[in-house]
C-alpha cells in the first residue's frame, strides 16, 4: 500500500511557499528512484539545491534515506543510518534548534559529530557519521559527509524536520484515484 502521511505533512509545510515550483514532477521522480538504489554513503544532490527558497528535510526511517525539498521542490535524497532499536530515532516535526560545523558529543565519549544540526535539546541531531545503510545510531540521523556538509550550508536556524516511520513514495495514489507529484504540496 502506498502511504501519503509524508505529503500530507508537506502539503502543510508547504502551504505559505510564496513561489512556485519550477521543475516538473518527473525530475522529483528521477531523484527518488536514484535515491531507492543509493548504497550507504552515497547522495545525489541537484544544482536546484544550491538555489534560493526555503528548506525542508523528511527522513523516512524505513527506506533509511533523507529528501531534501527547496521550496516545493525535491532536489537531493541521500542513505542515513537513523537509530537502533534499542535508541530508536523519535519521529515527528522538528526544527533546526542550533547547527554547528565541528561539534562533539557530551553524551557519547565525546564523539565527533561534523556539521551538526540538532532537532531536539536531549541529544537528537542530523550529522555526518558512519553510514552502514541501516538504523545503527544512538539516536541521531547520520548522514553521509559531503552530504551533511552541503546540508549544513544549505539549512537556516528554524528549518523544518519531518522524521516518518513511513516509506516515501512520489506519486502516491490519493483516495479517488488522484496522483500526488513531488510539487503538489502546496496545493494540498
Amino acid at each position: 500500500m502506498r502511504r501519503i502521511a509524508p505529503f500530507l505533512f508537506l502539503a502543510a509545510l508547504m502551504s505559505g511557499v510564496a513561489s512556485p515550483a519550477t521543475a516538473d514532477g518527473s525530475e522529483a521522480l528521477a531523484i527518488t528512484e536514484a535515491a531507492a538504489t543509493l548504497p550507504p554513503n552515497r547522495f545525489v544532490w541537484t544544482p536546484a539545491a544550491d538555489g534560493v527558497g526555503r528548506v525542508s528535510v523528511l527522513i523516512s526511517i524505513p527506506d533509511q534515506r533523507a529528501y531534501v525539498f527547496r521550496g516545493q521542490q525535491l532536489v537531493a535524497a541521500s542513505s542515513v543510518s537513523t537509530g537502533s532499536d534499542d535508541r530508536p530515532t523519535p519521529t515527528g516535526t522538528f526544527t533546526i534548534l542550533q547547527k554547528k560545523a565541528q561539534h562533539r558529543s557530551n553524551l557519547y565519549d565525546d564523539a565527533p559529530m561534523p556539521f551538526m544540526q540538532r532537532l531536539t535539546w536531549d541529544g537528537v541531531a542530523l550529522h555526518a557519521g558512519r553510514n552502514p545503510g541501516f538504523p545503527a545510531s544512538h539516536g541521531c540521523i547520520r548522514l553521509p559527509t559531503a552530504f551533511a556538509r552541503k546540508l549544513f550550508d544549505a539549512t537556516q536556524l528554524g528549518a523544518t524536520v519531518e522524521v516518518t516511520d513511513e516509506a516515501y513514495v512520489a506519486g502516491a495514489l490519493l483516495p479517488g484515484g488522484e496522483t500526488l507529484g513531488a510539487n503538489d504540496y502546496a496545493s494540498r
